[in-house]
């Protein structure tokens, strides 16, 4: 495999096109948003400049990464002729159920079309593919370029062949892939979304606030972030989707959204991307930050 292509140039998105550039693969870059291609674009520079910073690449690695993506409006431009596509698109069932139809029409048969999806099921998304052994999950963690760990998802159909392509071609990437099978949440989610919804329902009983909680949890377990930071993070929008994929999947109460994550995301408070979460991540707040650096 040697030419990819990232169809989202979300975060998630930004971060697999970078991490694919920067180990030498040409790379296509797809969004139908010419504003969010520019965002990504800007979001990769950033981040390879912080590596530079670092010594970690040099300033030629920067622009050999930079050179080797090519950015795109069109999917059917972008996705032809590669040797992988990786879908990073929103986590809707029906966006990703479009996207793969038109995938199936536009590219051949040997290309491997793999979703970066974190909680839906790669069986249902490869059923409308003609050929679904050669539909697989890679998840990758955010950042991206950063964390090792790329969850290989295998669906019900999913070739040992194409496993064993994408477990060698994530190596390769410097990650350490790991297969699980194809169950709402997968192995990543299935855990930390319980704990982090869980986290969400202490706070809305009143027992601790959120400084309170975050502070626990990184203390007295270890965790280098809080969870209701790391929801913010993530995004509390992604949160609550994935929750319900998995109270709908498994139809156990114990998934079931808490009351105070879906009053949240239907306020439009999403975390860091809107600005404000459990924490403040506004740019008044920004300017106050570093105010308080030169008192």
């Amino acid at each position: 495999m040697k030419n990819i292509a990232v169809i989202g140039a979300g975060t998630m998105g930004n971060g697999i096109a970078h991490t694919f550039a920067q180990f030498g693969y040409k790379t296509h870059l797809i969004d139908i948003s010419e504003k969010s291609l520019e965002k990504g674009m800007q979001t990769i520079s950033k981040n390879l400049d912080r590596m530079v910073a670092k010594e970690k690449i040099s300033e030629e690695d920067k622009n050999n990464t930079l050179n080797n993506i090519t950015t795109f409006t069109s999917i059917p431009e972008g996705a032809k002729n590669v040797d992988l596509v990786v879908e990073a698109a929103t986590e809707n069932v029906d966006l990703k159920l479009s996207i793969f139809k038109e995938l199936d029409d536009i590219c051949s048969e040997d290309t491997v079309l793999a979703s970066n999806t974190s909680s839906i099921s790669i069986t249902k998304i490869a059923s409308v593919v003609s050929n679904p052994q050669r539909v697989i999950g890679m998840h990758f963690m955010n950042p991206v370029p950063v964390m090792k760990l790329v969850e290989i998802i295998r669906g019900y159909n999913t070739s040992d062949e194409i496993t064993k392509s994408i477990m060698s071609l994530s190596e390769k990437l410097n990650k350490v892939p790991v297969e699980v099978n194809d169950y709402p949440g997968f192995v990543a989610n299935r855990i930390l979304m319980p704990m982090i919804n869980e986290s969400i329902e202490t706070l809305y009983n009143g027992v601790a606030g959120v400084q309170e909680i975050d502070t626990v949890m990184k203390l007295g377990m270890a965790h280098p972030m809080g969870p209701l930071q790391l929801a913010d993070f993530i995004g509390l929008d992604v949160c609550l989707s994935i929750l319900e994929v998995m109270y709908n999947g498994f139809k156990n109460p114990k998934y079931a959204p808490s009351p105070l994550l879906v009053n949240m995301v239907q306020a439009g408070k999403f975390g860091v991307k809107s600005g404000e979460g459990f924490y403040d991540y506004s740019e008044s707040r920004k300017a106050e930050k570093v105010s308080k650096q030169f008192i």
